[in-house]
């Protein structure tokens, strides 16, 4: 399988607010008419794309998610080559047929410019697609890299190896990022931060439940196969995974990373160096191109003093073997042959279910979006998507701030004071719509005709360099961290924006005026919009302040309410069983809860003001406010394998699709009122349970 590189593109943890709309995939509408006003009638012949999805024989009250999306799961099982298959996928595989005519048309041209556009599309392109020479390749284009690691005869080796795998993506050991001081949001730092596992997290190797268990056979199994291919014997597999489970034991827990003040420890580099005496940071910082640092924000200290531990207590030729499995791990699906079936094997079916891969020139261009997404976007938007549909984006992002505006005046748990510093921060949000005014400069990555792999180390270095020559530089709040052709979007605490790229509000089959007022304001103002402003006022974005640093601005008695409510929802997702005896974490998915409460709760009230909800037309059966509802549900219409839903629950802020409908709904009474739902409904909650936040 051909995935993204590990790009340093450096996110830190307060940035792990993103959307992710359930795990919802880079995707786009590709009508260049996509968007245009909102229009509350249904102006085609279609079928009506909420009636159609109905699972009438389901009640509404016992399962509301099944009930929206269910006749839609009944006529599409999900496919083999897919560990999830939804809304999402459909609207990708439109853009899909889009980007492989860009990238075809681009590796046709042998006459492009050097580092023109083209040229860097169409080699990465043909360079990826050329699966017979990669398979004859095998591990040649990485001789090099691993007679390197062979050379280490010391601790200093070790650290200046580390330093060069760091500098094109292998993040063997910890994470290094580049990314915003949180408590200056001015200033660009550099972070570090627990990592260095091949599994997805610590969890993983200490959960005793069967199925994990199973997980960790099988990564066993993975590092026997791949171990001879690199020249070591399979059993050396063993000591890569007790150097992992020795890193594991010092990481904290997924619902840990999200309290900002405890993740972060700013540090001179002469205290790193106390905390770590037998790693020289001045020579690893040094090796991987900071040339002037006098301080590092530090997430986990006690993860570092315990990795200093293990450089002294794990033999080197342990740790060479470790480095080893992590540089052709990482690169593995681009080395082809043994190394991306086995590969595959592990991280697509193990781990996700899925049971046969996707067509190459697919998976190629999924690694494009990731490598170059930029690229392939400012070329896509040229031909698909003129400038002018912005402006109904903005308009419905004006009308979801008014109405928070008014929910924030009006809120009756919130002190005046609070209020005015809430709203000071409401009206500050930077809106990032469609796509970037200016561009990313790709000046500097070589792209040409070799190696695939060598190709994406090429893309890994330009994306760490890029993040490096950030430091000492004033913040660049124009940037975007996604393309226009996501079908996600997010909210950056340290930016005090939203961003949301062109793609986010796309319904695949269907132009924008084909679509009525009720399920636009539900899909793309609800799901979408709403839920992003939200998330600068959840457990972790309440913490930042209007200009985006970490700054405690709550009266003590405002914070105390708002712990109260949200304890509240902890115990609810908490409760909710989903895969044999795995329950939802609902501390770790506390902030995404939170965001789709608050955006159904802020869009609805939008949606009140249209002309749309004040006529109460139907549309196919349907009143405007069921309507709405149903466009919410529609945004979470997909379903996963159980490996992929087990991955989830143990390693993502989310909760499952399902639970991101009928969780927030069941405290909304506009909900029970639109749907008859009565005490006995199994999404029924006594008022007193009823979570309110915002």
């Amino acid at each position: 399988m051909i995935s993204p590189p590990r790009r340093i593109k450096f996110v830190t943890f307060a940035i792990q607010f993103k959307t992710m709309k359930v795990l919802k995939l880079s995707a786009f509408l590709l009508s260049a008419a996509l968007i245009s006003s909102c229009n509350n009638k249904v102006k085609n012949e279609k079928p009506d794309i909420l009636r159609a999805n109905l699972d009438t024989s389901i009640i509404p009250g016992k399962d509301f998610y099944l009930y929206a999306n269910g006749g839609w799961f009944n006529k599409n099982p999900i496919p083999e080559s897919e560990s999830r298959w939804g809304i999402a996928n459909l609207v990708k595989d439109e853009l899909y047929i889009n980007l492989r005519k860009i990238s075809e048309d681009a590796a046709a041209k042998t006459n492009a410019e050097k580092n023109s556009t083209e040229q860097r599309i169409g080699d990465l392109y043909a360079s990826a697609m050329d699966s017979a020479t990669i398979d004859k390749a095998g591990i040649k284009p990485l001789e090099n890299e691993l007679k390197n690691i062979d050379g280490i005869k010391d601790i200093n080796g070790l650290t200046e190896v580390l330093a060069h795998l760091h500098t094109f993506g292998v993040g063997a050991g910890f994470s290094l990022d580049v990314s915003q001081d949180e408590k200056n949001s001015s200033v660009m730092a550099l972070h570090l931060s627990q990592g260095g596992l091949g599994l997805p997290n610590r969890d993983y190797y200490f959960n005793n439940d069967n199925r994990t268990k199973n997980i960790r056979e099988k990564y066993a199994d993975y590092l026997h196969a791949i171990m001879p291919l690199i020249g070591q014997e399979a059993g050396k597999g063993d000591e890569v995974i007790s150097l992992e489970m020795e890193l594991a034991s010092a990481s904290r827990k997924l619902e840990d990373l999200r309290d900002p003040y405890k993740n972060y420890h700013k540090m001179s580099i002469a205290e790193l160096n106390k905390l770590t005496p037998s790693f020289n940071w001045n020579d690893f910082l040094k090796d991987v191109g900071v040339t002037s640092a006098d301080s590092i924000i530090v997430g986990q200290p006690e993860f570092f003093a315990h990795f200093d531990k293990t450089l002294k207590s794990i033999p080197l030729d342990q740790w060479k073997n470790y480095l080893k499995w992590h540089l052709v791990n990482d690169f593995a699906n681009k080395l082809g042959g043994e190394f991306d079936k086995d590969h595959f094997n592990f991280y697509g079916t193990v781990l996700t279910g899925a049971k046969t891969q996707k067509p190459r020139w697919k998976r190629v261009i999924d690694y494009e979006n990731e490598a170059i997404g930029e690229l392939l976007g400012k070329e896509f938007v040229k031909e698909y998507f003129p400038a002018k549909t912005k402006k109904r984006y903005e308009d419905l992002v004006n009308a979801i701030l008014s109405t928070y505006k008014e929910h924030l005046q009006n809120l009756p748990w919130m002190s005046q004071e609070t209020k005015v510093k809430a709203l000071q921060k409401l009206s500050t949000v930077t809106k990032k719509i469609g796509y970037p005014d200016k561009w990313k400069d790709f000046t500097g990555m070589e792209i040409g005709k070799q190696a695939f792999v060598l190709n994406a180390i090429n893309v890994n270095n330009f994306w760490f360099n890029y993040s490096l020559k950030k430091l000492g530089k004033p913040v660049n709040r124009q940037e975007w961290d996604m393309n226009p052709q996501e079908y996600n979007a997010y909210y950056n605490p340290s930016n005090n924006e939203i961003v949301l790229p062109a793609a986010a509000f796309a319904v695949p089959g269907f132009k924008d005026d084909e679509l009525d007022d009720a399920l636009v304001y539900g899909y793309a103002g609800g799901s979408t919009i709403g839920h992003e402003i939200t998330h600068g006022f959840d457990d972790e974005g309440r913490q930042y302040d209007d200009k985006g640093n970490l700054h405690n601005w709550w009266t003590k008695e405002d914070a105390a309410k708002f712990d109260a409510q949200t304890k509240k929802y902890v115990d609810q997702f908490n409760k909710y069983m989903v895969l044999d005896s795995m329950h939802v974490n609902g501390k770790a998915t506390l902030g995404e809860n939170i965001a789709d409460l608050g955006g159904i709760v802020i869009g609805l009230d939008a949606f009140k003001k249209t002309e749309a909800y004040k006529k109460g037309e139907k549309i196919g059966g349907l009143t405007p406010i069921q309507r709405y509802f149903l466009g919410y549900a529609l945004g979470w219409m997909i379903e996963q394998r159980k490996e992929r839903l087990a991955n989830q629950i143990l390693t993502d802020v989310h909760a499952p699709a399902m639970l991101r409908v009928n969780g927030p709904l069941s405290n909304i009474p506009e909900f029970y009122d639109a749907f008859g739902i009565k005490e006995g409904s199994p999404l029924w909650r006594p008022e007193k349970d009823r979570v309110v936040i915002w």
